[in-house]
């Protein structure tokens, strides 16, 4: 369709929002006296909304997904002549596009074999669940059902996905949750709890087994946790982190679940970010970046050995993973990754990322030595935060309002930042940068140009 920006189109087309729309992660109370935004057009990293006002999109899409940019005409080509062949059958079933992504995605995942379809990083994160306590009760006579997460970690919505949920203002008024959900301590060593940091990795590791220890092992199935934590801060791992934790994994028989939902598909430098780290998942979920929002798609990866689990015994009915997932019936999903994997390789975006990244956490610090706001930046690829305090010894963080007021300021400059959002009591504190992968120095330096503009503006 082509809109028409007119007035009166305009206009009507924000009736029928304020009117009708129920917006996500919004307080609609002040819709009564002033008008939502209302996205129409997007190019590359640059978005329109329906006054014709364009802003440069410095998270992907709100919520880093848009990784290759918007108005990629070969992957709506692609979207298009998949729908028309073939839209959709039920995923007990196979379908061209399905087969060829899987085959695709396992090449950049050496050890894993294994391509589950669903929508969302929610139901994919729930795939994983539902493996992990079906095994628990074919092999493990119902014991090992507990699944440990992360202090400041985020699966997901449904109220499984909060059960596993590390921020605790996100999980309120949504309870009570799916019992057999367990946390250990988060890994940012900027908020280390230790007086002495000279390990901090794998102290903060070890947090780990004293969870195991104190639930049984015998009772504890898995552990997810995020490569490096988005919405919490954007925390990568510390020096030796994972290496300790793999290890904790083995001894006591735990499967390890990678959520890349964020991360995955190049936001990091890398295909996956737990790549960055050398470990060897059991599981991988990934959803936002996978066909970058061209079509919704999300995917549960597991390793043959976990996959065998559920086909050991083909005389029990009850045996095999008994799931469905409607949507990840839809062939636009598979088919709009496989062109989105194309653009990443032959465009070589990880290349362009790793480049990027480097540069954006160089401005940023530039940004830190003149802003005492700035308490840390941290992040890798185009993945980066930078955490606000009020005093960079105490470390006590700004209160969120602050941020809000500065992503206020870059959007009257026309840029589009990301912060935590209502996540904490204390720690909506971090502005978050997510870029599509192709973007340029210019870009960079406009949207740290207007950082630096709104955090002088604010005083």
């Amino acid at each position: 369709m082509n809109y028409r920006l007119d007035k009166v189109y305009s206009s009507d087309i924000v009736t029928s929002d304020k009117a009708h729309v129920w917006h996500h992660l919004s307080q609609h109370k002040p819709y009564e006296s002033s008008d939502p935004m209302v996205m129409v057009e997007g190019k590359g990293l640059r978005v329109t909304d329906i006054n014709g006002r364009e802003y440069l999109d410095a998270v992907s899409g709100g919520v880093w997904t848009v990784n290759v940019g918007y108005g990629r005409e070969t992957i709506a080509r692609a979207v298009h002549d998949q729908l028309l062949k073939m839209c959709y059958f039920a995923g007990s079933h196979g379908s061209i596009p399905g087969a060829r992504f899987a085959e695709k995605l396992i090449e950049k995942m050496p050890g894993m074999s294994r391509v589950y379809y669903s929508n969302s990083g929610s139901e994919a994160n729930e795939k994983g669940y539902k493996m992990v306590r079906q095994l628990a009760h074919t092999k493990h006579n119902g014991q090992k059902y507990k699944i440990i997460y992360r202090d400041r970690d985020y699966h997901g919505t449904t109220i499984t996905a909060l059960s596993s949920c590390g921020q605790e203002e996100r999980k309120e008024q949504y309870g009570p949750f799916t019992p057999g959900f367990v946390e250990m301590p988060h890994c940012s060593i900027y908020r280390s709890p230790y007086d002495d940091n000279t390990n901090f990795g794998e102290q903060a590791a070890r947090e780990l087994e004293k969870v195991i220890l104190q639930e049984d092992p015998d009772t504890v199935g898995s552990l997810i946790l995020e490569p490096i934590t988005a919405g919490g801060g954007v925390i990568p791992a510390p020096e030796g982190y994972f290496e300790t934790i793999q290890e904790i994994c083995k001894k006591y028989g735990l499967l390890l679940h990678m959520d890349e939902v964020v991360c995955g598909m190049g936001r990091t430098g890398k295909w996956f970010g737990y790549q960055h780290y050398g470990v060897k998942p059991d599981i991988v979920t990934m959803a936002k970046g996978v066909a970058s929002g061209y079509a919704a798609i999300s995917v549960t990866v597991t390793t043959e050995e976990l996959f065998d689990g559920f086909k050991s015994d083909p005389s029990d009915p009850m045996s095999y993973f008994r799931d469905i997932s409607t949507f990840g019936g839809c062939a636009a999903g598979p088919a709009a990754a496989l062109e989105n994997m194309r653009i990443i390789e032959e465009e070589n975006l990880l290349d362009n990322v790793n480049t990027m990244g480097d540069y954006l956490v160089d401005r940023l610090r530039e940004l830190q030595d003149r802003h005492a706001l700035i308490g840390d930046v941290r992040g890798k690829g185009l993945f980066v935060g930078a955490e606000l305090v009020k005093d960079r010894q105490t470390k006590e963080p700004v209160e969120e309002g602050v941020v809000m007021k500065i992503a206020a300021e870059c959007l009257k400059q026309g840029v589009i930042i990301g912060r935590t959002n209502r996540s904490f009591h204390k720690l909506n504190n971090t502005i978050c940068l997510s870029p599509a992968l192709i973007c340029t120095k210019d870009d960079i330096d406009e949207i740290v140009n207007a950082i630096d503009n709104a955090m002088t503006n604010i005083g």
